[in-house]
Order: C-alpha cells, then sequence, then structure tokens
C-alpha cells in the first residue's frame, strides 16, 4: 500500500494542504499554532510524510515544527513540482491546486524526507545570513558615500557605516564561537583553512550551507552546490552543458574565493589559464575554477572528518 503524503503550498500567512490517498484538503495558519493543528490533521488521516516546496525560508516554521512533532517532512524543489504540473497538463494555478500537485509530484518522484538541521546548524545558518545581509548594506552604504558631498547627508552615511562594521564584527566573532564549540567544526574549520585564499567568512558559509561537505563524494558535492554542468546531447549532437540549480549562496562565495586562491595556488592559475588559451569563455573558466576548489575542499574536509574521533555511546 502507497504511503499516504499531504502536499503543502506555503504562503507567509497560511499552509494550504493536500493529503493524497484519502484526498482530502484544508488549510492552517503559518504559526506556531496553525503547524500544531495541522499536525493533528496529519495524524487523523495517517499521512506518513509531509512534502512542501523550499519557498525562501517561509516554509521553515512548519518544517522544524512539524518534524518536532514526530512528522516526517520533505523540502521539494519548486522546479520539479511545475514541471510535474506540465507534464500532468495543470494549467490552472491556485494555492489548494498547488498543494495537490506537491503532494502528487512526491508521490510519483519518490521524494524521500529531508532530515532537519540540528540547533547549532540553525544557529550558525541564521549567523551567517545576517552577516551577509550586513555586508551588502555595507556594500551599499560605501556606494552612496562615493556620490554624495552633502556634509549632514554623508556624515548620516557613515554613522550608518561605522554601526554596520560594528555589527559585522559581532557577527563574525559569534560565528567563530560557534565553530569554537563545536570539535568537529573546529577540525573542519582548520582543514578548509588550508587551502590559501579560504578565510573566515568562506568557511563559515560552507559549515552553514553545505554542511554535506567532506561526506558526499566529489560529483555529489559538485552537483548539490549546483556547478555541475548538465548534459544537452540527443543522437550525434554535442549540446553546451550549463550548470543549473544548486545552493546559490554557496556557489557565489565559492566564484569569489576561487578566483582569490588561484593567486596562491599554482596549480589553480595553470588549470584556470589553460581553459582560457582554449579559446573557453571566462564564465565557463570561472565555473570550472569554483568546482575544482570545491572538490579541494571536499577532500580536505573529507581528511578531516575521517580523522575525527568518533564518539562513542
Amino acid at each position: 500500500m502507497a504511503k499516504i503524503i499531504c502536499g503543502v503550498d506555503v504562503s507567509k500567512a497560511r499552509l494550504d494542504v493536500f493529503v493524497a490517498g484519502p484526498n482530502v484538503a484544508a488549510a492552517f495558519d503559518n504559526t506556531a499554532e496553525g503547524v500544531d493543528a495541522l499536525a493533528g490533521f496529519c495524524r487523523e488521516h495517517g499521512v506518513a510524510l509531509v512534502a512542501m516546496e523550499a519557498t525562501g525560508g517561509l516554509e521553515k516554521l512548519a518544517f522544524l515544527l512539524l518534524w518536532k512533532s514526530g512528522l516526517p517532512c520533505a523540502r521539494v524543489n519548486p522546479r520539479q513540482v511545475r514541471d510535474f504540473a506540465k507534464a500532468a497538463g495543470a494549467l490552472e494555478k491556485t494555492d489548494a491546486i498547488d498543494a495537490r500537485l506537491i503532494a502528487g509530484a512526491a508521490r510519483a518522484l519518490n521524494i524521500v524526507e529531508t532530515k532537519p538541521p540540528s540547533d547549532a546548524q540553525q544557529r550558525l545558518e541564521a549567523l551567517t545570513t545576517r552577516l551577509s545581509q550586513i555586508v551588502a548594506d555595507l556594500v551599499t552604504q560605501k556606494q552612496r558615500r562615493h556620490t554624495t558631498s552633502d556634509a549632514l547627508a554623508r556624515g548620516s552615511i557613515e554613522a550608518v557605516i561605522a554601526f554596520l562594521d560594528a555589527e559585522a564584527r559581532r557577527f563574525e566573532k559569534e560565528i567563530a564561537a560557534e565553530i569554537e564549540k563545536d570539535p568537529l567544526w573546529a577540525r573542519l574549520d582548520a582543514a578548509l583553512r588550508s587551502v590559501k585564499g579560504v578565510a573566515d567568512r568562506t568557511v563559515a558559509r560552507l559549515l552553514a550551507e553545505l554542511p554535506e561537505i567532506g561526506v558526499y563524494s566529489n560529483k555529489a558535492i559538485v552537483k548539490l552546490a549546483g556547478l555541475a554542468p548538465i548534459a544537452n546531447d540527443s543522437g550525434a549532437r554535442r549540446g553546451n552543458r550549463h550548470i543549473r540549480g544548486g545552493r546559490a549562496r554557496v556557489r557565489s562565495i565559492l566564484f569569489l574565493v576561487a578566483g582569490i586562491a588561484m593567486r596562491f595556488d599554482e596549480k589553480l592559475k595553470a588549470f584556470h589559464n589553460a581553459l582560457i588559451q582554449k579559446g573557453k569563455p571566462k564564465m565557463v573558466a570561472r565555473i570550472a575554477l569554483a568546482r575544482k576548489l570545491l572538490v579541494i575542499l571536499n577532500a580536505r574536509a573529507r581528511e578531516a572528518r575521517d580523522a575525527f574521533p568518533p564518539v562513542h555511546p
């Protein structure tokens, strides 16, 4: 007998749900109380898996609270759901219809549960996300300073920059403390930093948003980061291969750091230059360099994990 799956369409205020099997629909508030009611609804209908799209964070509350209540959950790639909808000929789009399609996609694609991050992982991710926001705001304020000549306006910008600088330092210290508290993270931190050009913020981003580093194979970790070229062949035709999907924030920092790392590593520099000399577009060379750096980092992280003493009960 097929397991019963509940599809959840998440919006800021509401959770529209559809339970495939008994084929019942409902809606709940996207609050702690609403998620608690949803958990009871799922148990009532014998739900074995709750599937929801990854919606940029709006799904986090429901995802985490449902796991805490004992209900396995899965995050589904929105692209997979859209492709499933097209294949099913579903042209209409409402929140209720989307919930039904999510449940259908999860069943058709045999989606498995997505394990929730630990409390420490959630905190590290929150801290690194906030630090990234602060750094982005700093860039914006510094750009404004260059185009402002009025003394009062410039003084205001300078005050904001000083505040953001202090906030950035505060979050960097908090992140460093979180990493230092965890023996495995501390070991991974040292291993990743052994690659010249890789510093605090890169390590924090990788540990927070790519916790699989050092666990997955090189091929799998590259695909997870969205740096694997996707085949585009048919018969004798060999089409151009492009990257797609993956974890954009991880990919963006690898692009940046790879350019820095090759200044210190002659092998990386030679690899990049060889691609350029072969006539490869600069973006293709940039992607390949980031991919090669990730493979190196994954190997260092794997060595660190292998050397880490196992925890005995």
